[in-house]
Order: structure tokens, then C-alpha cells, then sequence
């Protein structure tokens, strides 16, 4: 069974089109009008094995925000309907990604519970038009619409760009192992029989 999924999302903020597949080879066309954004969208397609489509026409005269948010959104929703009822899934995952001075930590429980617990302090502001802030943002978006609990701990690190980018590769390499067929789960892994 294909692990694919498109979604369109349009709202007064933003025009999104975004198509996921699990089981790719890390294949990429990302145009979201925020080039270290694309940049980081990259990396985790490449690092989580995913194929992934993302074009987004959103409001940047305003500021960042709508456009970074809605397509965790999208991510999110995508994701949750690639996996479908989630038999045979290996569940939990966690990586840790160094970049340089940066270390970062993803653990990653596709339970059906939405949580996230977002803990990177940086001092920069800005990544080129990126505001370092919006990472947590778009990391709550994809864990509420995702239905997953993910843990993000910045180690250390001093460099935002650096530090962002261990994050996304971090959270990749964890999902990529996450939604991975076990051969040795039957069924749907969780005692409840539903996740």
C-alpha cells in the first residue's frame, strides 16, 4: 500500500499545495518564498527519506509566521493520513545530530496524542528571513496535526543556523525510523489496539 498523501490547504494567509510520500528516497521541490526555510524543509526531506512537495504562496508582507505555521499544518495532516491506521509500524523513535558546536535530540511517539515539548534556547533572532522562533511554531503545528509527541532538546549549540538545522535533521532521522514497517509488529503497535 502506497504511504502517499497531497493536501491543499487555502486560507486569506496562505495557498498551499503539499504532497508527502513515506516511503521515498529524500526527493525535494520546496518553494515557500523563505529561502532558509526551504533550506531546512530540504534536509528533512533528505534525511527522513521522504519525498516532499511543498508550494506555498503566503502572506511575507506581513511577516513569516502564517506561511512557517500553516505548513507544519499541512505537514502535520499529511503525515497522520500517510500512516493510515499504523499497522505494523515501528512507533517510537529518537535520533541525536550534531552540525558543527550543535547537538540536538528529536524522540518521537506517533501515539495519536499530540504533544510537543520544544526546548532550544537561541540568542539569534534571525536566520536570513527566518525568525528562530517560528522553528517551535512550525514543530507544534506538525505534532498537533501530525498526532505525535515529540521531544526537541537543543543539547547545545551557539550558532542558530547550525542549531536549527541539527533540530529538523534530528526530527527526520527520528520519524524516518518512527514510521517504518517492523516486520516483527503484528497488527497496530499499542496495547489499546488503536493509536
Amino acid at each position: 500500500m502506497a504511504r502517499t498523501t497531497t493536501i491543499q490547504r487555502a486560507t486569506s494567509e496562505t495557498d498551499i499545495r503539499l504532497s508527502l510520500n513515506l516511503d521515498g528516497s529524500g526527493d525535494s521541490r520546496i518553494q515557500t518564498g523563505i529561502g532558509f526555510f526551504d533550506h531546512m524543509l530540504t534536509a528533512f526531506a533528505r534525511h527522513g527519506q521522504f519525498d516532499l512537495d511543498v508550494t506555498c504562496q503566503g502572506d511575507l508582507e506581513v511577516d513569516a509566521h502564517h506561511t512557517v505555521e500553516d505548513i507544519g499544518i499541512c505537514l502535520g495532516q499529511s503525515l497522520d493520513q500517510s500512516l493510515g491506521d499504523k499497522t505494523g509500524i515501528t512507533r517510537f523513535s529518537q535520533a541525536s545530530i550534531p552540525m558543527d558546536e550543535a547537538l540536538a535530540q528529536a524522540v518521537v511517539d506517533l501515539s495519536g496524542r499530540p504533544y510537543l515539548v520544544y526546548k532550544a534556547d537561541l540568542e539569534e533572532t534571525t536566520v536570513g528571513a527566518f525568525p528562530t522562533e517560528l522553528g517551535a511554531e512550525f514543530f507544534r503545528s506538525l505534532t498537533d496535526h501530525g498526532r505525535l509527541n515529540l521531544h526537541i532538546d537543543l543539547i547545545r549549540g551557539s550558532n542558530a543556523h547550525h542549531c536549527l538545522e541539527a533540530i529538523f535533521k534530528a526530527v527526520a532521522r527520528a520519524l524516518r525510523h518512527a514510521v517504518s514497517l517492523d516486520s516483527g509488529v503484528t497488527g497496530i503497535p499499542s496495547t489499546k489496539g488503536v493509536l
